[in-house]
């Protein structure tokens, strides 16, 4: 509704700059959107929250960060050590049955095509050009990464057909010439937030407005929390 919407879009400030410190969790994001009887709004910033967990357990499994801090998914899950959704899991099997070659791009296949499918049940067109892009720009990645190699790229897509048609050269090419990983995270991040500005139905006061600000949301708590990550790392070797 307009009404609740214009005010908790007053009340909620916007994320500033990539490292800032969130201005809400997105947990409590969530309460606020229950609170006020916002059900749509929170299944579509729910749906984009869950790819955030899903990071977290990519990063959990390959040993990068002890414990994560999912919304969406059990601590157990976003760790690994719990089967996904049922949802999820049922994807999974039809991308499977593709060929993926790499486990996680199965999970990620199965990720776009639900948060796809939300999309298109609640009639956000936010969420659906937002998974667009999302897929555009990983598989662009994909692509980069399987040229280098001398690999097939269209061996690593995942949910191609859902994904928007845009030109990511520029993107792919300032994340290729990054000095390092972090630099790298940060072109990617950077070029999802202009993303999102371009794009996020500001002063709508429509529920894809209150999406759009979930989406920036979790660019903010990532930054903070790899922000977080390198001072306590730069604390121990100081300790040493």
């Amino acid at each position: 509704m307009a009404g609740k919407n214009y005010y908790l879009l007053s009340f909620l400030s916007t994320p500033e700059a990539l490292g800032a410190e969130p201005p809400i969790l997105c947990g409590d994001f969530l309460q606020h959107l229950d609170e006020n009887v916002q059900p749509r709004p929170r299944e579509l910033a729910e749906t984009i929250f869950l790819s955030d967990d899903l990071l977290q357990r990519d990063a959990a499994m390959a040993g990068e960060i002890a414990e994560p801090e999912p919304v969406v998914l059990t601590a157990d899950q976003a760790r690994g050590e719990e089967p996904l959704s049922d949802f999820l899991a049922a994807l999974m099997e039809d991308a499977g049955a593709e060929t993926q070659r790499i486990a996680a791009d199965a999970v990620w296949d199965a990720y776009f095509r639900h948060a796809a499918a939300v999309a298109n049940r609640l009639g956000s067109a936010f969420l659906r050009a937002w998974v667009g892009y999302e897929v555009a720009l990983r598989n662009a990645l994909a692509e980069a990464r399987a040229r280098s190699l001398g690999l097939e790229p269209t061996d690593y897509y995942v949910a191609a057909d859902l994904a928007e048609a845009s030109d990511l050269s520029a993107t792919v090419n300032e994340w290729s010439a990054a000095g390092n990983p972090l630099q790298a995270q940060r072109v990617l991040d950077q070029a999802r937030m202009d993303w999102l500005n371009e794009n996020d139905a500001y002063f709508s006061f429509g529920d894809d407005e209150l999406a759009a600000h979930a989406a920036k949301l979790i660019l903010s708590v990532r930054w903070h929390r790899l922000t977080r990550a390198m001072e306590g790392k730069d604390a121990e070797e100081g300790n040493r």
